[in-house]
Formats: structure tokens, sequence, C-alpha cells
């Protein structure tokens, strides 16, 4: 039934796409009365979704509620199948593996190790489930790959780091880098490399093992330990969640007014930008993702034509030319918070600029 489905996503004729629309309700596990989805036309269908952790505060507050939201939207009978890893690998496997199990329809996936990917993706290609990558590039023969820019995003990084390092002369970083196992990782690291040598010193680096902040925590305490207090000028964090790491890391040394800078654009981040604590953080719009990501999905479900969708094309490890959005990333400091974060909504004044940052929000312009 789904390689009806996918056959049909190749080109085949009319008659061919209504006979794998009204399929489509059958694979999803759509009701026997054939009932069809309410204000579309269109009957359900099964779409699941795996994401990769609950530290990073964006899956579960952002990411899921934006994809499940327009998926209901695009199609209010089709049914989302969520899990999340909680950073466990064999966990996501289980629950790919569940997904096909269950009889899903289109799986999207933002991998914990994306290496790790390409025989589950060859498992769901054999039973005709198309696998889209969210966020990360899972290997593998994935139909789409939704995410940002991550070079980009790296290039953004290394160079606000360097504006805000002013007029130091040689300056001297360290940088504290994400997970290997999490390609944007290597992106974002080579994006800030491409900035960084040449403009500064890298006095020390070191990639986490995972994205988490007690790991990054460490990190920074033996950079502190190895180069002494005074022994650097400003330090690369790969994301929000562990510069928090690092900045407590910082703090329990004495050490203040240093430029750090981070990603991910987190409500804690933005308040430590506010607050004076990080320098910076790196906007990624996530509705607009997640979105587009929805609505991929639901086309791959109904076998619908999905090229306006995913203008780019990027390479993975195993495949070439992947149907992709690489959206654009913006840099964030307590300048333009308002005009960014606060204007998308993304995040209110009132979420930010709580008791605690009452007197800083002002100062800021943020009121």
């Amino acid at each position: 039934m789904r390689q009806k489905l996918r056959l049909v996503a190749m080109g085949a004729t009319s008659i061919a796409l209504a006979v794998a629309l009204a399929a489509c309700g059958e694979a999803g596990g759509g009701d026997d009365n054939g009932n069809e989805g309410e204000g579309n036309g269109e009957s359900g269908g099964s779409i699941g979704l795996l994401l990769p952790d609950d530290v990073t505060t964006r899956y579960e507050t952002f990411d899921r509620p934006y994809i499940e939201a327009k998926i209901q939207e695009l199609c209010a009978d089709c049914e989302v199948q969520y899990s999340n890893a909680g950073n466990d690998t064999n966990a996501q496997k289980q629950q790919f593996d569940a997904l096909l199990t269950q009889g899903v329809d289109v799986i999207i996936l933002d991998a914990v190790d994306s290496a790790a990917t390409a025989d589950w993706v060859a498992d769901a290609e054999a039973e005709g489930v198309p696998v889209i990558a969210y966020d990360r590039l899972a290997e593998g023969n994935v139909e789409a790959y939704i995410s940002y820019d991550n070079e980009r995003v790296g290039e953004l990084q290394g160079q606000t780091l360097v504006d805000s390092l002013g007029g130091v002369t040689d300056p001297r970083v360290v940088m504290i880098n994400g997970a290997p196992t999490d390609p944007n990782a290597g992106m974002f690291k080579s994006g800030a490399h491409s900035v960084l040598d040449g403009a500064a010193d890298i006095v020390f680096e070191q990639d986490v093992e995972e994205w988490d902040g007690g790991i990054a925590n460490e990190e920074m305490t033996a950079a502190i330990d190895s180069l002494g207090a005074d022994g650097f000028d400003g330090v690369y964090v790969a994301n929000d969640g562990m510069a928090a790491g690092v900045i407590t890391a910082l703090n329990s040394a004495g050490i203040t007014g240093l430029p750090v800078g981070g990603q991910d654009a987190e409500l804690a981040g933005l308040q430590r930008i506010v607050s004076g604590e990080q320098t910076f953080t790196i906007y990624k719009a996530l509705r607009p993702q997640a979105e587009t990501t929805a609505e991929v999905a639901v086309a791959l479900l109904r076998g619908e034509d999905f090229a306006d969708l995913t203008p780019d094309s990027v390479d993975s490890p195993t495949n070439e030319g992947i149907p992709s959005t690489l959206l654009d990333p913006v840099a964030v400091t307590a300048d333009n918070i308002a005009d960014t974060v606060i204007a998308d909504e993304f995040y209110t004044v009132e979420q930010i600029c709580t008791a605690d940052y009452a007197q800083a929000c002002q100062e800021a312009g943020l009121s």
C-alpha cells in the first residue's frame, strides 16, 4: 500500500493519484467509515515524529507543538505518533522500529546520531515509508532535509564573537563545540573556524560528548585550569544550554566581562544576554522550519509533489542531491532582541523580563 504512495510521488497518472489518496487513509489507520479530513477533502494518515533529546528546550517547547499543529491544520484526520529519544541512540532506534511496526506512513526524524541511521532509513524504504531528516541530516536515502544553513550559523557565531572582542589585540579564544554525533555540530564548528582562524588564536578547543551544560562546565573548568584566569579573551560555545555551564564555570573562577556566545535563542540565554552574562545567541526561527517539515510530510503522505517547498539541495555521506530547505539564521545581541525574537513572538517581553531581569530589561529598553 505504501509502495503505491511512493510510485505516485514519482509521477504516476492522475487516476493513480486518486487511488493513492484513498489508500492513504487505510495505511494511516483512518476510521472504517472512510471519513475525510475536515476542511481539506483529504483522508487521514499516520506520521511519526522522533526528536532527539529533552534537554535542549526548543524540542518540546517549539518543534513538537509547531509540527503537530501544522499537520492537524493540513490534515485534520492525520495522527502524529511522537517519541523523544532522551539523547539515547538505541532508544531512538527502538522508537523508529516501533513506528514501522505500527504502520505509519511517513517518519520525521531528528537523529541523536545521524551516522547511525542509514540502516533505519533503508528498513523504512523497504516498507515504502519515506523519511524526512529534520534539523540534523540523517544518513540514508531520506526524501527531504529541512534545517538551517548550519555553516552560516557557525560563521555568525564566529563573526559576532570577533566583533564582541572589540579592540583586543591578538585575541585568544576558547572553543567548546557540540556533540560529534550531531552533524550540525561539525558544520557550526567549521563555519566558526572559517571566521576565527586568522582573526584569533584558539588556545583551547574541545568537543563535548553530549549537548549538556554540565559537561560544558567541566570542559570550561579544564580550560581555566590549563590557561589561567587571564589566559583567554572570549569563549565560543556551540549552544545556549552549554553556555549556561560555561558561564557558571567562569563565575566560579571570578572571571566576568568576557564575550561568550551560544545559539538557539533559548529563554535563559536571552535573559543572560539582557543581564550581560552572555553576549549573543543565534536565532533560528523554528516555526517556519517546523511548518515546512509538516507540509512536506503531508505532501509525502498524499503522494503530492513538494519541490516548491525544498528549493535547496545537500549531500550527506550516503546520498547526494537531497531536496532541502536551508533557512537563514540571525545573530541576536542585547541591541536587537526586540527586533528579532520579540518581533516574531518567539518569546514575549513578559517571558524574558521576569522580576529577576526587570531592571536589566529596563536598561535594555525592553518594557
